[in-house]
């Protein structure tokens, strides 16, 4: 690999090759330039050596060089210089279409050359046997040798660029000129395949863009011209592909303008629009999709009318004309009333996608026939005011179909009025972006529409008619057709009607209870028949059974509908649980997988990180022996051409060469050299001494008589000259002094012309000082009352701003001060509300110590009365006098805590008050610590038991003087024995 101290070097060499017929090596000398780390800064050489790089590509057709010439290129300049990679592209595609076009005008001329009369003389043997064999025509082989090659390299051409220039924003307007050049070409050549694959493309390319949105450069769609350079090219594909016929890649296209339009949430301009819609009338058309076909139609006329000003009278009408036609050509039944429910589910579907294609915004809830329907369209067109621009023959024909009931003479009126109709059309003259628009065309729906209204008018008059007599009042068809017609109608519930070959008529209504009419007309008559017989004949024994079961049958109806709602909601919870569950599970193992794939990525970046390291050290290494090598050819081939031949050995081939031991060598032979030059210069130097010592003293004698003989003639000439200018000075006196004579006569003239010139600038001058006075004090004034105006108003402005300030400062000041006196209420409220809260809370504290005052003195009267002798037990009777009885000999019915047990134990004999507190539970205290009979008797029982009553509200709130609010009784934390 040749290493270039400069690119311009490199062109140089090409160059060289080039004109030697090497053009690979030149193009791989190129190559390596472009594709080399050395220059990777661009600089203008670098341009002129890729227009060489894509001139070699071209004439030798190396798509996979030019690509990656490209690319690197685009890396070099696109911070850059982004202009200079245009260039280079623009030359590119430049050269490939003319190498194209040259070789498709060769295949011509060639076949042109060929067509003689006597074709047997012309061809050679070898011609004559090529054609025998493979069969193939001269045209035929002539382009699959000469063009198909060259229309191949344009085509990848067209690709590379395009693959080169994707989701670029400094580069979008050329990628969309490369896209606009790609299109043509398919549509020049016909080429269908590859406009198939070039759509294909340019919508990966936008779906990348959406896809990778972190992208440097990325083009941003929000951006007004980004999104007209990819409306436009997106247009342009649906205009090529309506042109070749794809229908289908057409339909994509529209699917790609729709897509594009809900990315950026924007609507296009009206022209764009225009042709959107305009279209998407041809696909439906073209698809039989007559519905959206008329939607299409309304919303281009709605277009028209609202956006283009130049829209002449004639066209509206026109195009009124055919969208009313277009709307009376879709099928008056509906095509999916027997469909299964997944077919309708699928029509759904697709009437909300196409509705939302052309515009109209959708509910999915609703109906598809109560939404995109015919009746709903015609009823929109006549809202709109579109039937009132159609032409007069439109309008009869409508009126005939749609509102009018002539069973017999439907076909006779309808058949001049299409007659008409058909001869209307041809080229808008103020709508360029819509197509031609041929009436012509909706004839044939129209007759089918107009047959199945004429059956549809006679079933309803007539029962049976012959096949001749309705033939005969349908001119359109031949029987054949309206039978068909009709079977279609049949089949959709449109119409009821049999034909009897048999008896030759044709039977209308004759479906029995199959009919849709009969059937609701029996219902009817049996319900009113039922009320009829119910009035005259009531039955009392059934109402009265009605009027028992009814009470049960709503019981059971709410028990049914709260089992069912408590059903409902069990299976909802456990479909909550389940799908819970199942989240719960998928992100266990989406985070298992993601962990396992973070582990799987940082292995794989240490991997590739240390892989780079060591390719890095490698390269490093193999760059710096290289450098080594080359310096050390270099001066290897320095110093052969140094060395003189025949005297000097030159180097050995296997001997080792380093740089070390080439630079010791060069040093060496350079003195050498050095030498021998001082010694030849020493010697030629002494030689020309000798030799110009010689010269001179031979022409010094020869320098002094020239020197004499040249003074001589020089002072000769110089008299000579003296005279003549003496001659000529005199002869220019003599004319000077006539011709001041000859102008002293008008010297007067001069100075009057000169006085009354200046008489009159002086006098024009003065007028202009005046004027120019005058109007600057006039802008004075001027400029004077417009400061006081500007003075006035700012005065004036500022007292507003002065006066609305201080209103708001009174505002605020109001608020504050209204602020201030609510928090000073709150605060008063707060501390009443306090206060009371305080006298309450001492309210209850003093009830409080009133019962446990009261409480006290209860339980002391309760243990006087159990300590008196007849009341102890055997046990306690024997005890000493002074003892109490339960600290002393507990019975063994009884609980006493731990506590007391140690402290009696410990201390002796207890107050007789404090056990008592501790022996005294509740029923449910003495049922939980005793298992037998032998529980103390309750408080309760003790009140019933004696005289006295237990306490009642007024005595536990201290009296008939206390409070009128019952208070619970609560025990004291010292009273449970729980607490301890």
């Amino acid at each position: 690999m040749a290493n270039f101290a400069k690119p311009e070097n490199a062109l140089k060499r090409a160059e060289e090759l080039i004109n030697v017929g090497q053009k690979q090596d030149a193009l791989q000398a190129l190559h390596n330039l472009i594709t080399s780390k050395r220059y990777r800064a661009w600089q203008k050489p670098l341009e002129r050596i890729m227009f060489k790089y894509v001139e070699l590509c071209v004439d030798m057709r190396k798509g996979r060089f030019a690509k990656d010439g490209l690319i690197q290129y685009r890396i070099v300049c696109q911070q850059v210089n982004v202009s200079s990679l245009e260039e280079v592209i623009k030359h590119f595609m430049h050269l490939s279409t003319e190498k194209a076009e040259k070789a498709r005008s060769q295949a011509q001329a060639l076949e042109e050359a060929l067509d003689v009369d006597d074709l047997e003389a012309d061809k050679r043997p070898e011609d004559l046997m090529l054609s025998y064999v493979s069969g193939e025509k001269g045209k035929d082989r002539s382009d699959r040798e000469l063009v198909t090659p060259w229309f191949k390299f344009l085509w990848e051409t067209y690709r590379t660029v395009l693959e080169i220039l994707r989701n670029n924003s400094k580069l979008e307007a050329l990628y969309a000129m490369t896209a606009h050049r790609a299109f043509q070409f398919c549509k020049q050549y016909k080429r269908s395949t590859e406009f198939r694959r070039l759509c294909e493309i340019i919508r990966n390319h936008l779906a990348n863009l959406n896809k990778y949105k972190d992208q440097r450069d990325r083009p941003d769609l929000s951006a007004p011209e980004s999104l007209q350079l990819y409306l436009d090219t997106r247009v342009e594909q649906l205009k090529i592909a309506t042109e070749l016929g794809l229908w289908q890649e057409a339909f994509r296209s529209v699917e790609d303008i729709h897509g594009l339009m809900s990315i950026v949430k924007k609507t296009p301009k009206a022209s764009l629009m225009v042709v959107y819609y305009a279209k998407l009338t041809e696909i439906f058309w073209i698809s039989a999709s007559h519905l959206y076909h008329a939607y299409a139609w309304l919303k281009l006329f709605t277009l028209q009318k609202s956006f283009n000003k130049n829209l002449s009278q004639k066209d509206l009408q026109l195009i009124a004309s055919a969208v009313v036609l277009a709307a009376l050509s879709v099928s008056p039944y509906d095509q999916t009333s027997a469909a299964s429910h997944l077919e309708l589910e699928n029509e759904k579907e697709r009437n909300l996608r196409m509705a939302n294609l052309i515009g109209f915004n959708l509910e999915p809830k609703l109906e598809n026939r109560e939404v995109l329907s015919r009746s709903s369209l015609l009823t929109e067109l006549v809202s709109k005011g579109v039937l009132s621009c159609a032409t007069q023959e439109v309008k009869d024909l409508y009126h005939i179909l749609e509102h009018e009931f002539l069973p017999l003479d439907v076909a006779s009126k309808i058949q001049p009025l299409l007659i008409k109709i058909s001869k209307l059309g041809g080229k808008l003259a103020s709508a360029s972006s819509v197509p031609e628009v041929q009436l012509s065309q909706y004839v044939p729906a129209l007759e089918k529409l107009a047959t199945l209204r004429l059956l549809q008018q006679v079933s309803q008059v007539y029962q049976t008619m012959k096949i001749e007599s309705l033939s005969q009042m349908i001119p359109f068809f031949d029987f054949s057709l309206v039978e068909k017609v009709s079977v279609d109608a049949i089949k959709h519930n449109f119409i009821a009607m049999k034909v009897d070959y048999m008896k030759g008529v044709v039977q209308f209504g004759t479906m029995g209870l199959e009919s849709d009419k009969l059937r609701d007309h029996l219902t009817i008559l049996a319900e009113s028949l039922n009320k009829a017989r119910a009035m005259i004949y009531p039955s009392a024994k059934k109402a009265s059974k009605l009027g028992e079961v009814l009470p049960g049958l709503g019981e059971i109806v709410d028990k049914e509908h709260k089992r069912l709602l408590a059903r409902k909601s069990i299976i909802e919870k456990r479909k909550e649980e389940q799908e819970r569950q199942l989240l719960e599970m998928e992100r266990e193992e989406e985070s298992k997988r993601q962990m396992l794939q973070k582990k799987t990525e940082e292995a794989e970046k240490k991997r590739l990180a240390a892989m780079f390291e060591q390719q890095r050290a490698e390269r490093i290494r193999k760059e710096i022996e290289e450098r080594e090598l080359e310096e050390a050819q270099a001066l290897l081939h320095e110093t052969e051409k140094h060395l003189k031949r025949g005297k000097k050995k030159p180097i050995l081939d296997g001997e080792k060469l380093t740089k070390q031991t080439l630079l010791e060598r060069a040093m060496n032979e350079q003195l050498k050299e050095r030498q021998e030059q001082e010694k030849r210069l020493q010697k030629v130097a002494k030689t020309m001494d000798h030799l110009e010592r010689a010269k001179r003293e031979e022409a010094a004698p020869l320098i002094e008589a020239a020197f004499q003989q040249r003074l001589v003639e020089e002072k000769v000439l110089h008299e000579h000259e003296q005279q003549l200018e003496v001659e000529l000075s005199r002869q220019h006196h003599d004319g000077d002094l006539r011709e001041k004579n000859r102008l002293a006569r008008m010297l007067g003239n001069k100075m009057i012309f000169q006085e009354r010139v200046m008489s009159r600038r002086q006098a024009e001058f003065d007028q202009r000082r005046e004027e120019r006075e005058e109007r600057i004090q006039q802008i004075i004034q001027a400029r004077k009352q417009e400061r006081d105006i500007k003075r006035k108003k700012i005065f004036y402005v500022r007292s507003e701003e002065e006066r609305i300030r201080k209103l708001h400062e009174e505002e605020e000041a109001r608020k504050l001060e209204e602020a201030e006196r609510r928090r000073k209420e709150e605060a008063e409220h707060k501390a009443k509300m306090d206060e009371i809260a305080e006298k309450q809370r001492q309210r209850e504290r003093e009830l409080e110590e009133k019962e446990r005052q009261r409480r006290e003195a209860l339980l002391g009267r309760s243990t006087d009365g159990l300590s008196r002798p007849s009341e102890l037990p055997a046990g306690s009777r024997a005890t000493e006098p002074g003892v109490a009885a339960p600290a002393a000999a507990p019975t063994a019915g009884k609980y006493v805590p731990r506590f007391l047990r140690e402290r009696t134990e410990s201390s002796g004999p207890a107050p007789p008050s404090e056990p008592d507190r501790w022996v005294k539970p509740t029923p449910s205290e003495s049922d939980r610590w005793t298992g037998g009979s032998r529980a103390p008797q309750p408080l309760s029982d003790r009140w019933t038991s004696g005289s006295r009553a237990p306490p009642q509200d007024s005595d536990r709130l201290g009296g008939p003087g206390g409070s009128s609010r019952p208070e619970p009784w609560r025990p004291s934390r010292a009273r449970n024995p729980q607490r301890g």
